[in-house]
């Protein structure tokens, strides 16, 4: 039996240990910004939701209650600008890593099909086009693809691991192109919330996609704005037909979130006072980090939205990673994102307060 793992990249992960044992073994500890994990508390009203739910005997539906669809519709429409949401136009996933790598299998790609996606990007977008035998595409402006035998364009705004947005105007002339060439275009838009020099636009907001859903999907996640990664809570939300064909398969693959965290949504995408709270941590991290890096000689490039800095001092990102590690702050790779961040590392400011500060501190000492 052939491996299915054979057609995988190396888990670029794995490459990072030496490092993080170097970081930790600091005197005052390790600063971990390497993955963008939220450390911050649940919310309140969040963990009472799903504490409420926790007597659900029966299986939860691949669709979601009625419940959960009208929150993330409206939460479409009131965050999005998106216009004429219900309930055909949502479909809640077990977290968005898992709709983006199974994604290409679950639309039937394969063999001759081409997906494309970001030069520097998550890299879920190639692990799913490898998973469906399909030819990942790397891009720096989609426009400029040839769209023979392209089924899917990955978007990716704000970026991770870079921060950059796309404009209004860009995301409608990609819109235009990807229609004019029968492309699917899936927007990863996780970041949304998280704009600090830039205002994100979804691929959903009337001014780019002309009022109409076809041929588009956005994908959002509670990991993020809620602190919810540990629940696997997420959407898609979009054109019709392409959700109804997702949710038919995903019924076979019995891909259900849990009715607890269901419920936990609901109440998430209901309350907008808990992501303006935690917006307010991470832009204090966030200045915090950004100045002292700059003082210690890493330039930082695009970073206007997302939870990470891009940074670089020109030269191998592990030259970087490594000196880092021997001040006990471990930070991510550039080159885990694709060669074309060979000089770059990437920062998370996801850590709490207090490791934040002590990271300045040691970058400025």
């Amino acid at each position: 039996m052939p491996s299915v793992s054979s057609r995988l990249p190396v888990f670029p992960w794995d490459r990072l240990e030496p490092y993080k044992a170097t970081a930790a073994a600091h005197p005052g500890g390790i600063v971990d910004l390497s993955v963008g994990t939220p450390v911050d508390p649940v919310p309140q009203l969040v963990q009472r939701a799903m504490a409420d739910a926790t007597d659900r005997p029966g299986y939860p539906t691949v669709w979601g209650t009625s419940e959960l669809r009208d929150a993330v519709a409206g939460w479409c429409e009131r965050r999005l600008g998106a216009v004429g949401v219900g309930h055909r136009n949502v479909l809640p996933v077990v977290g968005s890593k898992e709709l983006v790598a199974w994604l290409p299998v679950q639309l039937g790609l394969g063999p001759g099909d081409r997906v494309a996606y970001p030069r520097l990007a998550y890299p879920t977008y190639e692990v799913g086009a490898r998973l469906a035998g399909a030819e990942p595409v790397v891009y720096d402006s989609p426009t400029e693809l040839d769209p023979t035998g392209l089924k899917l364009l990955w978007l990716n705004s704000p970026s991770n691991p870079t921060g950059r947005v796309l404009s209004l105007r860009e995301l409608r002339e990609i819109v235009e192109w990807a229609r004019q060439h029968g492309v699917l275009v899936f927007s990863d838009e996780c970041y949304l919330e998280l704009g600090w020099e830039a205002e994100p636009v979804s691929v959903l907001h009337p001014e780019v996609c002309g009022g109409s859903f076809e041929g588009l999907v956005s994908v959002h996640s509670l990991s993020k704005r809620s602190n919810l990664a540990g629940y696997r809570a997420a959407f898609a939300a979009g054109d019709a037909e392409v959700l109804e064909e997702l949710l038919l398969v995903r019924k076979h693959g019995g891909m259900m979130t849990p009715a607890p965290v269901q419920a936990a949504m609901i109440a998430a995408l209901g309350d907008d006072d808990h992501v303006a709270q935690q917006r307010a941590r991470y832009a204090a991290r966030r200045e915090g980090l950004r100045g002292a890096l700059s003082r210690c000689g890493l330039a930082t490039e695009h970073s206007e939205a997302s939870l990470y800095l891009w940074a670089t001092r020109d030269e191998p990102c592990w030259d970087t990673v490594g000196a880092l590690a021997e001040r006990g702050i471990l930070v991510a790779p550039g080159d885990f994102y694709g060669p074309a961040g060979e000089r770059f590392v990437r920062v998370a400011f996801t850590a709490t307060d207090e490791r934040v500060a002590e990271a300045v501190r040691r970058l400025e000492s």
